[in-house]
């Protein structure tokens, strides 16, 4: 019995170990070399090495040219199933925002350096903005962009930026780091971000942080500039904040449900 229970503790200990390589590559840009990857876990080189070449077999780890180590393309599937699942706590409380604002609602996560929509309600109206769940998007020129980097400090912002570059997408776009940062700056006073044909023109933006989940992730409310109006940014932003607290409390419904 003992020997079955030291074998156990060494399998978990090496899921432990793999989720860890795993965590760390989703992290910073998501590519590491083997040789960072042993300063961060403090897990020998050979064990690491071994790790990931099991890894790579079964299709959830890559190796680039340049030797660097990315999340493999079996990953995209079980993002994508978490994703839907995600979506589908959380999407009760985002038609309340439609029925009450009529535009469509996203909620978006922090994935890396940008940020990828995991659930939408959309607007009853024939003219809508629509987004596909699992879309990946800039950070410096989106409201749920904006309203995510909002919860990081300044220097890691800057970090997010100088990887991912903040490349021109309209005439409106943010483009430099001073501007943006200022812009967080208000996003942070005044409790919610704005897109104003930042990413698309002629469409708005109004997205806020949702607090207390075990990870990054945003609302927002988008449509054409003409619908709406910046008059109604604080009213449409009140109204995101109460559906954020209500995913925040579906969320931890549902996992306590699942641990019981």
């Amino acid at each position: 019995m003992a020997e079955d229970g030291g074998r156990m503790g060494e399998r978990i200990q090496l899921v432990d170990r793999v989720f860890d390589l795993l965590e760390h590559l989703a992290d910073d840009g998501g590519s590491r070399s083997l040789s960072e990857l042993t300063r961060l876990t403090g897990l020998p080189m050979p064990t690491i090495h071994r790790l990931l070449r099991s890894l790579i077999s079964d299709g959830y780890v890559r190796q680039e040219s340049s030797k660097r180590y990315t999340l493999g393309p079996r990953m995209i599937r079980l993002g994508e199933s978490a994703s839907r699942t995600l979506g589908s706590w959380a999407l009760p409380h985002l038609a309340q925002v439609v029925a009450s604002c009529g535009e469509t609602t996203n909620m978006a996560m922090l994935e890396g350096d940008a940020s990828v929509y995991i659930a939408q309600a959309p607007s009853p109206n024939f003219v809508r903005m629509f987004t596909e769940v699992g879309r990946v998007v800039p950070l410096h020129s989106t409201g749920v962009g904006k309203a995510l980097l909002s919860t990081l400090p300044d220097e890691q912002v800057l970090a997010i930026l100088q990887r991912a570059g903040m490349p021109s997408i309209t005439e409106h776009t943010l483009t430099a780091p001073e501007s943006l940062l200022a812009d967080l700056a208000h996003v942070r006073k005044n409790k919610y971000a704005i897109d104003d044909g930042e990413q698309e023109l002629g469409v708005r933006c109004i997205a806020v942080p949702i607090e207390g989940l075990p990870f990054t992730a945003a609302l927002s409310v988008s449509g054409p500039s003409s619908r709406i109006r910046m008059a109604d940014a604080r009213l449409i932003a009140s109204r995101l904040h109460a559906a954020a607290a209500d995913v925040t409390a579906a969320f931890d419904a549902t996992r306590a449900r699942s641990v019981s």
